[in-house]
């Protein structure tokens, strides 16, 4: 038995999503264990692009199975979409997906509210934090109040039913006479949750049990995360963080097995940094000027949210976010993933140092107030002008670039396992194969 947990490293949309389906070739089930359809994974199979925003990422795999842990929350309208694309694509779905009985569950009510806080912060003068607004917050509130919605309510129409007025009640109110927003029907929501909900029963499962079970039989699990280390409720650049924790330690939290079934954390690092949303950023740079390295990285990475289609703000490689987030991930090896989009630029900036009020500190600072007073401190190395894209063995890329990997391996004090030169899962240099290194 061995079960990989994959992070992403930095502040989300690593490509996290074509390494777990590159990985699911030795895997026997997939699990995502926190998040909710905000996060968004891209895949493209053999020059086929698919996106993915709550489905694990193993559903490419035929005979990979696929979980949905407690710790994400699930948007009915949402999943029933995915699923009903992948079986329009000729893929099979329903039989292999099981969803935690315990999972809370995302309304348009919640969206509402989401949406409708974001622009009151707007209004009044503060800064927003930059949510999709797809109501992933206020479920994770609904959940630690203990008012959540759950998976399991479905088998009981009147139960389910109850709950959804009492909540509509309270979000109403708060809707109509804090934010002055409009208020949510209530029994058109209640009628569509009972409809998808005949549907999704059949895949509701105690996901806990069948894991368990799938390690006693000698299984290999992917745990596959959503968003970042540095947007993790807890760890990250709070207030501006995502509603749930994105390390991996929840990998076990999150899906109801122990930590000794973690054995190996593969951490998605990109070759530069990018973000979405508000928050403090110290690499970054200007991605809307003609000619610029940020134009660079916007334009040839193709940076836009794949939930949202916002820009992703871009900038250099930030070493002190990716110590911490090692630390914290207790992290085994990297992928570096979009080297190829360092191709053609003349020289590259690492950011290897923070200096505040005064003094070199190497290690990302737990608050966002402090982080937006940090200067960054470079160290220059030279680029490349030959092309990596699609390059799968390490001698063959140019020399400035595994000068660049082994920088970044040095300072990061974690070994690079694998690098990502292309979108395509058969884009991909494998030092260290993560499950093969278990194995021995």
């Amino acid at each position: 038995m061995s079960n990989v947990v994959v992070v992403g490293a930095q502040w989300g949309d690593e490509g996290k999503g074509k390494l777990v389906d590159w990985l699911t070739s030795e895997a026997h089930g997939v699990v995502r264990f926190q998040g909710g359809h905000n996060a968004g994974h891209t895949l493209v199979i053999k020059g086929q692009k698919f996106a993915l925003h709550v489905m694990p990422s193993g559903v490419m795999r035929d005979d990979v199975r696929c979980y949905i842990g407690n710790g994400v929350v699930l948007s009915p309208e949402k999943i029933l979409e995915e699923i009903k694309k992948f079986e329009a694509a000729g893929i099979e779905v329903r039989s292999r997906l099981y969803i935690s009985e315990a999972c809370p569950l995302i309304l348009p009510i919640h969206a509402a509210l989401d949406q409708a806080r974001e622009a009151f912060r707007e209004k009044c003068g503060t800064e927003k934090i930059g949510t999709t607004g797809k109501g992933i917050g206020p479920t994770y509130e609904d959940k630690v109040g203990r008012r959540a919605i759950r998976m399991q309510d479905f088998r009981d129409p009147k139960r389910l039913a109850d709950k959804v007025r009492e909540l509509s009640e309270y979000y109403n109110f708060l809707l109509k006479n804090w934010l002055h927003a409009p208020e949510v029907a209530v029994e058109p929501m209640i009628d569509a949750a009972l409809k998808q909900g005949e549907e999704l029963l059949p895949m509701a499962a105690d996901v806990p049990n069948l894991l368990f079970d799938a390690c006693a039989r000698g299984e290999r699990l992917l745990f596959e995360g959503a968003q970042g280390t540095l947007l993790d409720v807890d760890h990250g650049t709070y207030p501006y963080v995502t509603s749930s924790n994105t390390v991996a330690g929840n990998a076990a939290a999150g899906c109801g097995l122990g930590p000794d079934k973690l054995h190996y954390v593969l951490g998605i690092v990109k070759a530069y940094c990018t973000r979405v949303g508000g928050g403090p950023f110290p690499t970054e740079l200007d991605i809307f000027k003609e000619g610029t390295v940020g134009h660079h990285l916007s334009t040839v990475g193709a940076e836009r949210g794949t939930t949202t289609g916002r820009y992703r703000r871009c900038g250099w490689l930030d070493i002190p976010a990716l110590r911490r987030s090692n630390r914290i991930n207790g992290t085994s090896g990297l992928c570096i993933t979009k080297l190829d989009v360092l191709d053609g630029i003349e020289e590259l900036q690492l950011c290897v140092a923070y200096r505040l009020d005064g003094k070199l500190i190497e290690t990302l600072p737990q608050g966002a107030d402090d982080l937006a007073r940090c200067e960054p401190i470079y160290e220059a190395m030279p680029g490349w002008s030959q092309s990596t894209a699609g390059i799968t063995e390490l001698d063959k890329l140019p020399q400035a670039a595994r000068d660049y990997l082994k920088r970044i391996e040095v300072l990061a004090g974690v070994p690079i396992d694998m690098v990502s030169t292309g979108p395509d899962r058969e884009h991909t240099i494998v030092l260290r194969h993560p499950y093969k290194t278990l194995a021995h």
